[in-house]
């Protein structure tokens, strides 16, 4: 067992767990991230998807003990939380609106693989944003309403209160 330290969605944690165990695992079954999916456990869907320290990366392909003192943001660090609620993020507002997600599985992926993109100033340009969701694949849409979802966000412009 190894003591491990990190940040998650902007909280600090502190875990005692086997150095190589996935850091899919820790999500959903230490600390309760179910957002995170598994997909295929070989690192060739993107369903697992989370940002570690800006980088968009496969949470299955990522043993724990590499993850001590660093920073990680799942699918749940998206939406803002308020005394009232939680205030979707953009781009989960425009894949509300526009129908971009289906079944679930690959929508966290996608969501966080077009968070980078949209945060390195990505914009509505169709084929830069198949490039950018490259990693994730979905099997339910042919992606023209997920393209549609991150390019309606990057013409709005706008970004969530503390990203």
């Amino acid at each position: 067992m190894t003591a491990i330290r990190f940040l998650v969605n902007g909280a600090p944690v502190e875990l005692e767990a086997p150095g190589m165990r996935r850091l899919l695992d820790v999500l959903r079954e230490d600390l309760g991230l179910t957002g995170t999916k598994e997909g295929c456990g070989e690192g060739e869907c993107g369903a697992c998807s989370v940002i570690l320290d800006g980088d968009v990366v496969d949470s299955c392909l990522i043993p724990a003990c590499q993850v001590d003192g660093r920073i990680i943001r799942t699918v749940e660090g998206l939406a803002a939380l308020t005394p009232d609620g939680r205030i979707l993020d953009d781009l989960q507002a425009a894949f509300l609106a526009t129908g971009g997600a289906q079944c679930g599985i690959c929508t966290p992926g996608m969501l966080l693989a077009a968070r980078v993109y949209l945060d390195a100033g990505g914009g509505p340009d169709e084929d830069a944003i198949r490039e950018a969701i490259a990693g994730n694949l979905c099997r339910c849409t042919g992606y023209t309403k997920i393209v549609e979802a991150i390019a309606l966000a990057a013409e709005t412009g706008r970004r969530p209160a503390g990203a």
